[in-house]
């Protein structure tokens, strides 16, 4: 059972047992039963329960899945308009593009002003033995207010050769 099944079920338990505790509640008062306080208690404690399922299913997306993406993970996130993932030394070209794709379509645009992000894959290319300088070998360009990536480059760089391009943008 998937999580959101199990709580669109919760939502729908919670609230019936919610009206029946309401019920109960109003017989209690009717009849000046003991124990009536404790009731109204639980009865508002299982409708906030129910209201809460709800609001999450109704809230709740499950991550994107990009068939070809390889986990890159993300190392940097300033929070407002840029995005960096490192890929592994043996991070195949063709998977770049579904990688950005499936970054770019996990991003969220909540808690900040967030409007236009970078995302980028970054490699790492060692110089010498023990110094390493980053290649962005892939950019997308996501719009968080329409939910759609504008723009998506690839960098497709012989990590063989001697001279790479410079980039001073990490």
């Amino acid at each position: 059972m998937s999580i959101t099944q199990l709580l669109n079920d919760a939502t729908i338990w919670f609230a019936w047992l919610g009206l029946i505790l309401f019920i109960a509640t109003i017989l209690f008062f009717i009849f000046n039963w003991g124990g009536k306080f404790r009731l109204v208690g639980a009865t508002i404690f299982s409708l906030l329960l129910s209201v809460s399922s709800w609001s999450f299913t109704e809230s709740y997306r499950p991550p994107l899945n990009i068939e070809g993406a390889v986990y890159a993970p993300v190392v940097y996130d300033n929070g407002a308009d840029l995005v960096v993932a490192q890929a592994s030394k043996d991070f195949p070209n063709e998977a770049i593009e579904p990688t950005l794709r499936q970054i770019a379509g996990n991003l969220k645009g909540v808690g900040t002003n967030r409007s236009i992000v970078k995302v980028k894959i970054r490699k790492f290319y060692e110089i010498n033995q023990g110094t390493s300088r980053p290649i962005i070998i892939g950019e997308a360009v996501k719009d968080i207010i329409n939910n759609q990536t504008v723009k998506i480059s690839v960098n497709n760089f012989d990590f063989e050769q001697e001279s790479l391009p410079i980039n001073n943008d990490t």
